[in-house]
């Protein structure tokens, strides 16, 4: 190859000089390896994007597992819903809203890129994989919610749920902090840099991700109540002990915590990427550590969640429990958590990141059945709590030597602004750091806040949020998916009431639900196949 190039500048040059053959070599070999590195970093980006995207599998399983037979179909499509309302949203307006404007000038929200247009067709295929993958974070952010509102929110509520998050309100914090011309960006370009010359980091959206869904959850189910039974009898009257509602299969659970974890790989070491550098080559140094912190993160916390949830148990009853249900939730509060900063801090403060996120979890669940707030998947404590503790443990412990690692410095050069512990020991006690992270705090919860309470408010005012009580009695699956089990037997619903509600809708059939051995005990789809 190298002969062929040199053949082709000689014929350039004419039979020039040497050295203009040799200039003329070296332009053409680093014009090929650029190339390589962004068809490597386009694969790469393809292949993490399509771990994230997986990542909805995960959530489906958890989704399903957590709630009980009569509602299994309604979840599984509002988590299908997901996907097809963010990426419709995400296309039209959501992509253009998050990274579209002049990089140079700051602005609260993007201006350009509407429908993937760009003027630049040299960037297609870079435009169309980083939608790809940004696109897979969005749908992320709208299924937290999709669980904590499992099993009495309406189909149609949902969807509208779904596309006003991606289409608008998770876009504005995406710009804001990961868009060069967003005002908390770290990487924030014009002549006023970034914001006390640091920006927030959150490498992979333990703040922009987690917490956007973490709060839109908890939002979302305040209005929303909690199931019928939970809290209160039906006189509502609250119950001495909150009513447990096991859900119908750990065997779920346990597959789609495994799926998430699996899906975080990519979702992690993907944001170590920035196809539009640049220089697009991968940032190995930054890659490994954010896998290896994920993994060790992930461990810890649900470990720490396991064993202090059973010296808690022991102490209040005698006896030692060991709950499978706080350990998955636990690893999955250490991989939220390290997130944000799992490229940029050293392995032993990924554990510790994992193991306070592991015991936050466990006290985050607690208080929100004390408080009567049903989650019926955890996901507030998990996604809420832990991305919390994720955005400012990353004020923390942020390491000067994997902040030069993404930051692209030589070895003699001097990261002003790490973590708040870094800088104690420098002995400046810097502040700015974790005083961007907590002012990119404040601004998540409170641009959710003021948007989406509001949505789900109106929704709530128009009777187009909650699932009627009979229809929640029965079963979702029941009322808007045209299925009856043969046997509640396990979920005590009488046959009195499926009929009742059989007869108010106008369906010309009632069953007998008595289980039948002679025949499929699973049940009976109205409106099958």
């Amino acid at each position: 190859m190298i002969n062929n190039i040199a053949n082709e500048c000689l014929n350039d040059a004419g039979g020039g000089d040497t050295i203009s053959q040799l200039e003329c070599v070296a332009q053409v070999l680093s014009g090929n390896q650029q190339a390589e590195s962004d068809i490597i970093a386009v694969f790469f980006l393809v292949f993490c994007g399509s771990l994230v995207f997986f990542m909805q599998a995960g959530f489906a399983m958890i989704c399903s597992g957590c709630v009980r037979k009569k509602n299994v179909q309604n979840t599984m499509l509002k988590s299908l819903l997901d996907v097809c309302g963010s990426s419709v949203a995400f296309y039209l307006v959501g992509y253009a809203f998050a990274f579209g404007g002049d990089p140079e000038t700051k602005s609260f929200i993007g201006s350009t890129k509407f429908l993937l247009l760009d003027p630049n067709d040299d960037n297609l295929a870079k435009l169309y994989t980083h939608w790809f993958f940004q696109f897979a974070f969005a749908a992320t952010a709208a299924t937290i919610v999709a669980g904590t509102l499992a099993e009495r929110c309406q189909m149609n509520a949902y969807l509208y749920f779904s596309m006003a998050l991606t289409g608008f309100v998770y876009p504005v914090i995406v710009h804001s902090v990961w868009s060069p011309s967003g005002f908390l960006s770290a990487s924030a370009g014009g002549s006023s840099g970034p914001l006390w010359g640091v920006g927030m980091i959150d490498f992979a959206g333990s703040g922009v991700v987690h917490v956007t869904g973490g709060i839109c959850a908890l939002l979302a189910t305040l209005l929303l109540g909690p199931r019928k039974g939970r809290f209160y009898d039906d006189r509502g009257e609250k119950l001495e002990e909150p009513q447990i509602f096991p859900g119908h299969s750990k065997s779920l659970q346990m597959l789609g915590t495994m799926i998430l974890w699996f899906g975080w790989y990519g979702f992690n070491a993907g944001s170590a990427v920035d196809v539009f550098s640049s220089d697009s080559s991968l940032n190995l140094p930054v890659i490994s550590a954010a896998v290896v912190n994920s993994t060790l993160s992930g461990s810890i916390g649900g470990v720490a969640a396991l064993f202090v949830n059973l010296v808690i148990q022991e102490r209040l009853t005698g006896e030692p429990i060991f709950k499978l249900s706080s350990s998955m939730n636990g690893a999955l509060a250490g991989l939220v958590a390290v997130t944000g900063s799992c490229g940029l801090v050293e392995p032993w403060a990924a554990l510790l990141i994992g193991f306070v996120a592991g015991l936050l979890y466990l006290l985050a669940s607690h208080l929100l059945v004390k408080f009567c707030i049903d989650d019926a998947v955890d996901a507030i404590p998990v996604h809420l709590v832990g991305g919390t503790w994720g955005v400012i443990a990353t004020g923390l412990f942020a390491s000067p030597r994997q902040l030069k690692f993404w930051y692209g410095l030589s070895d003699s050069d001097l990261v002003e602004h790490v973590g708040w512990f870094y800088s104690w020991g420098r002995g400046s006690g810097d502040f700015n750091l974790l005083a961007c992270q907590l002012v990119g705090l404040i601004f998540i919860l409170a641009w959710s806040t003021v948007t989406m309470f509001p949505f789900f408010f109106i929704l709530n005012y128009m009777g187009l949020f909650r699932a009627d009580a009979l229809e929640e009695i029965v079963g979702l699956d029941v009322s808007y998916h045209g299925y009856t089990p043969r046997s509640f037997k396990d979920e005590e619903v009488s046959t009195e009431r499926v009929n009742e509600y059989l007869a108010r809708s106008g369906r010309r059939y009632r069953y007998n639900l008595d289980p039948n051995p002679e025949e499929d005990n699973e049940g009976v789809d109205r409106f099958g196949d």
